[in-house]
């Protein structure tokens, strides 16, 4: 996802730096180190250097130590040359580095979780952006109910840097997906309603693979605490995979799409629950490989919708869907990648994000 953001600026003329944060309990297994931020900044510039991106990163560490990049100084002054830093879910909580920035653009990819915490209370990760992005496309429109605590939401759909997703044609008849079982933040509730997980919204559907008599291979990262979860997903025939030896980097998760045939997108309960609109970027680069995607209903435009992204609400819904698009690939796999040409080519997506925030 940063990547296609990263590049499609850089396709745009601009000169993008990734800033980043890293503190001891979010390196390797949590015991921090020296060895640990080595391998984690190693990977980093694995995955950047390739692209020509390799000098234009800064990580911070703990007490805004700069760990890689240039000296604090010189950072705080790319940041106050640049055009605008685009915070991503309120992680950046330098305030120097905010307080630099001549404007804050807070992008918002997990849309629900930030409001509902606002809105409760408890924590407002955008509370000093001046303008505001979102990958949940009817964020503060009708039918959706996720609060928009009185600010302006751009909605923008996830940007794909298409030279880097070429369209693949057809894939084999296998069904795939890549994601985490919880994620990192908790479920939530609302009026009564659980706004729950990915876990919470694929429980129903532990039967499609019997239903469909397709094959299913996940790449699902699922924590030892949800063993339970693990082997009834393999009892109804889910054949899953370790997502760190099949999507460890760019390159492998590139690979492990395009041995796809259509991506199966269960979203999490709180983007459907909300009617939030939102699309996943992991769907965005199946589409543009040629590969359609049969996703949870979380209130898409019906323009949006058609034989390239099948949406559904229920067991029965998916199973439909996905005996659809297996029964005729070739016209699927072909309507994928025109609805990227047309809704996620990242010189489309980002140029109007970036004017309906007031940036050219």
């Amino acid at each position: 996802m940063f990547l296609n953001w990263l590049l499609g600026l850089r396709r745009l003329g601009y000169e993008p730096l990734f800033l980043d944060r890293v503190e001891d309990h979010m390196i390797g297994n949590g015991s921090g180190g020296p060895a640990d931020v080595g391998a984690s900044l190693a990977w980093l510039h694995q995955v950047l250097d390739p692209h020509g991106l390799g000098g234009d990163v800064a990580v911070l560490g703990d007490g805004g130590a700069v760990l890689e990049g240039p000296p604090r100084r010189e950072l705080l002054a790319r940041v106050a040359g640049a055009v605008a830093l685009i915070d991503v879910m309120g992680f950046c909580d330098d305030d120097e580095v905010l307080a630099a920035a001549p404007v804050l653009v807070g992008l918002d990819i997990d849309p629900g979780f930030g409001q509902f915490w606002a809105a409760a209370g408890l924590a407002d990760p955008f509370a000093h952006h001046d303008r505001m992005l979102s990958v949940g496309l009817n964020l503060g429109g009708p039918g959706c109910t996720i609060p928009d605590l009185g600010r302006t939401w751009v909605p923008t759909p996830p940007p794909v840097v298409l030279e880097q997703w070429p369209d693949l044609g057809p894939g084999p008849a296998v069904v795939t997906s890549v994601g985490a079982w919880r994620g990192p933040f908790a479920p939530l509730e609302s009026d009564g309603a659980r706004l729950g997980l990915r876990v919470h919204a694929a429980r129903p559907l532990l039967e499609l693979p019997a239903r469909s008599g397709a094959k299913y291979r996940m790449a699902y990262e699922i924590e030892p605490a949800d063993q339970a979860d693990r082997d009834a997903l393999v009892a109804h025939g889910w054949s899953l995979v370790d997502p760190e030896l099949v999507a460890s980097d760019p390159a492998d998760y590139q690979r492990f799409v395009g041995g796809s045939g259509v991506e199966l997108c269960i979203a999490k309960e709180i983007y459907s629950v909300t009617r939030s609109g939102w699309l996943s970027d992991r769907s965005a680069v199946y589409l543009a490989s040629g590969r359609p995607v049969v996703a949870s209903d979380t209130g898409l435009d019906d323009r949006l919708t058609g034989d390239g992204l099948l949406t559904f609400s229920d067991l029965d819904g998916a199973n439909g869907a996905v005996r659809r698009v297996l029964e005729d690939l070739p016209v699927h796999a072909k309507a994928a990648r025109a609805f990227a040409e047309e809704h996620l080519d990242s010189d489309l997506v980002l140029g109007n994000a970036l004017v309906a925030v007031g940036l050219t």
